[in-house]
């Protein structure tokens, strides 16, 4: 019941792949011979003990049998089977977890952006994409071994970002990152006058979703390696309208995804992206279909209309302009309208998320005020002095009157926070090129029960123990950090045999103590004074819900204990 889901998973994959056996064991382990309390307890229950009589040896015989081959067998799958079900359940959650500060991750917003997919041998795959993700341009430069095409792909570069005007540069993180990442570095340096800004994005699904259906019916005519580079830099722009695209359990950021239950684990991802995508709202004339999928009371096929309708008709200029749409009926619109936003449409309103029901209200409030609509939008001052009172009727309450002046005072504004880069040191490109007690920054990319992975630039990841992200006790290293934050760590041991990197977010540690602590037995460290890490518990098993027999065997010890 003490232990850690993440170790629980381990161990039942361990058993489960021939490599280590599991058993529960009850009494004295080192000593065979010592009574076992279990069949003490049966035999107290049902009164037997030895007194000399012919039968009482068969009846302990009895006794041994009935715990080791029918209680211990049945409460041993009983307790194993309560262990992984509540270790399943916290690996989803953190998963879940996970994957929604990834997709509520900062957007760089509607920037015209290069992105780069790095290679070696196959050279550096080259997208140009426009402000709102369409892609304009493509190639292949080889500034990297064994061409060192250095100055040729640093003046196709130039060229391009010149012709598109382009102000970013997202750059994959796979192998060749760091190497395409100082060639950028440098035309950076001696191209001021482009004012660009770099960028390494993690690729993870990127390759997958390049191979997709989806990738093909969008770029039928690109090659799979480009369509990876167009994914990379349309999730720098929008991390959540190009995530949606990807299964969710292809972007790598769970933690022993795939020994839990996978029904499971896609109703809760798949809840999650919805959330998301509900929650930042979607733009109906850049979003693509499966954007608006996630979308509540759509589906593929109106998507697919809304999409259609666009691509003939134009541009939204309202949100009324979806009761045209194909199979979107009134009831769809009524639950979809309020998520679906219009930039610079005829109404200022269809920008926010207020439903078009609460509009008559937002024209009550400027009729008394004797101002258009759009001035009043933002004016904190105005919407603070309005009575939210004088506006409630049958149709809308009080708490609706104030969610609707709450919008108008923040209209269209986004949940996600602004967007942060990390800085990678220079000349640390590779995991031979850390030391130890060596303090760099980093991007979480991905939180589990026992820590954080951190991706520092060496396409390794390093991980901080949760024991190492803070000075005080924390139970979650959620706590302390989200998958996608900057944050700062310090080297304490790297071992480039088995790509092990040992982090440490408290700046105070230092890697000789981290080393002699490691290398002395546990039995013999000396506590430290910040305070321990406890494990995980779980309720006493009498107090568990469910397993009969558990609670049978519980009943017992009870009976026992009351007889004592």
């Amino acid at each position: 019941k003490k232990v850690p889901s993440h170790r629980a998973l381990a161990i039942l994959r361990g058993r489960n792949e021939g490599f280590l056996s599991m058993n529960l064991v009850v009494g004295n382990v080192t000593d065979k011979l010592a009574p076992n309390p279990c069949e003490a307890m049966v035999a107290g229950f049902y009164g037997i003990e030895n007194q000399g009589r012919k039968a009482d040896k068969w009846l302990a015989e009895v006794v041994k049998w009935t715990w080791r081959v029918k209680l211990l067998t049945s409460l041993e799958t009983e307790l194993v089977g309560r262990v992984r079900e509540s270790a399943e359940d916290d690996a989803i959650s953190v998963f879940a977890s996970n994957l929604k500060d990834l997709l509520m991750a900062a957007p760089a917003g509607h920037k015209a952006t290069i992105g780069l997919d790095p290679g070696l041998r196959t050279g550096v795959k080259v997208a140009v994409l426009d402000s709102i993700g369409k892609a304009l341009d493509h190639g292949v430069i080889y500034p990297n071994q064994p061409q060192n095409q250095v100055r040729e792909s640093k003046a196709a570069l130039k060229l391009l970002c010149a012709k598109y005007n382009v102000s970013l540069i997202a750059i994959g993180n796979g192998t060749g990152s760091r190497e395409t990442d100082r060639m950028v570095a440098e035309l950076m340096k001696e191209n001021p006058v482009l004012g660009l800004q770099k960028i390494i994005v993690s690729e993870a699904g990127a390759s997958i979703y390049s191979a997709s259906e989806l990738a093909a019916k969008e770029f039928p005519n690109l090659d799979v390696t480009i369509r990876g580079a167009i994914s990379i830099a349309r999730r720098l722009q929008d991390p959540l309208a190009e995530l949606v695209k990807i299964e969710p359990k292809a972007i790598g950021v769970g933690q022993y995804q795939h020994d839990v239950s996978q029904p499971a684990l896609a109703r809760s991802l798949d809840a999650v992206v919805e959330d998301c995508v509900n929650a930042v709202g979607v733009d109906l004339n850049t979003a693509s279909v499966p954007l608006l999928t996630k979308v509540s009371g759509l589906n593929s096929t109106i998507a697919s209309n809304i999409v259609a309708y666009r691509e003939e008709n134009g541009a939204y200029l309202s949100r009324a302009q979806l009761k045209k749409v194909p199979r979107l009926g009134a009831k769809t619109f009524e639950q979809a309208a309020g998520f679906l936003k219009i930039s610079n449409g005829k109404n200022p309103l269809d920008a926010s998320s207020l439903h078009p029901e609460s509009y008559s209200v937002v024209k009550l409030i400027s009729e008394h005020a004797k101002r258009d609509v759009g001035s009043i939008m933002g004016d904190s001052a105005f919407l603070n002095a309005v009575n939210a009172k004088d506006y409630v009727s049958d149709e809308v309450g009080l708490l609706t009157v104030q969610d609707i002046l709450s919008e108008l005072e923040k209209p269209g504004r986004d949940p996600r926070p602004e967007f942060v880069t990390a800085e990678f040191k220079e000349g640390v490109e590779s995991i031979k090129d850390l030391r130890d007690d060596m303090v760099l920054e980093g991007v979480a990319t991905n939180v589990t029960a026992f820590g954080a992975f951190v991706d520092i630039g060496v396409h390794q990841d390093g991980l901080v123990h949760i024991s190492m992200m803070s000075d005080k006790f924390i139970d979650d290293p959620r706590e302390v950090v989200k998958a996608g934050d900057v944050v700062k760590v310090k080297v304490m041991e790297v071992d480039a045999a088995r790509k092990r990197i040992a982090l440490s977010m408290r700046m105070s540690d230092n890697a000789e103590d981290y080393q002699a602590e490691k290398a002395t037995p546990r039995g013999e460290r000396k506590p430290k004074g910040r305070a321990p890490q406890r494990m995980h518990s779980a309720p006493p098993v009498s107090e568990n819900k469910g397993g009969g027999m558990a609670a049978l065997f519980a009943q017992a010890q009870k009976k026992k204990s009351k007889r004592l």
